[in-house]
């Protein structure tokens, strides 16, 4: 999907509620990509590292899903057969087993690496913003962002 804006750079950074000029630099915005899309596509973040951020996040997603408070209205589920299990696990302990395996992984990132880690893949926060959020210098966030993924992909034994 995709969604395009126009915006103003200034100062090196794209900005989103800049004064309409009629000179000056401007970028077209894809605002349904995710910064680990973004790093991707310019070869900031290699696949490795990418699948390890995507995996975070779908198990952070997971996880964050509240157990259902109102009716289901799709077909009672039917009966098992004989010596075979049920193929999708319970709503519920699948977004407990996410929550431990999301917890895991950011404890395997590490208390100094877990906050950019957050902020960038859960959050979906730029990197820009999440330094200047974590009081870091410019474009230390991206060096600590791929050691924190490193570290992500060697939790979930990805090569």
């Amino acid at each position: 999907m995709r969604e395009l804006v126009e915006r103003s750079i200034e100062d090196g950074h794209v900005v989103r509620h800049a004064p309409a000029r009629k000179s000056g630099r401007r970028v077209t915005v894809n605002l349904a990509e995710s910064p680990l899309s973004w790093l991707r596509a310019r070869g900031l973040v290699d696949a490795r590292q990418f699948d390890a951020g995507e995996r975070l996040r779908a198990d952070y997603e997971t996880a964050a899903l509240g157990p259902r408070v109102t009716m289901r209205w799709d077909a009672a589920p039917a009966a098992p057969r004989r010596g075979r299990a049920h193929d999708r696990p319970d709503p519920t302990t699948a977004q407990i087993a996410a929550k431990r395996r999301f917890d895991a992984a950011v404890a395997a990132a590490g208390p100094g690496l877990a906050d950019i880690l957050w902020r960038v893949i859960c959050a979906g926060e730029t990197v820009p913003v999440a330094e200047k959020a974590l009081g870091w210098p410019v474009r230390a966030g991206r060096l600590v962002l791929t050691l924190a993924l490193d570290r992500v992909a060697a939790h979930y034994g990805m090569r």
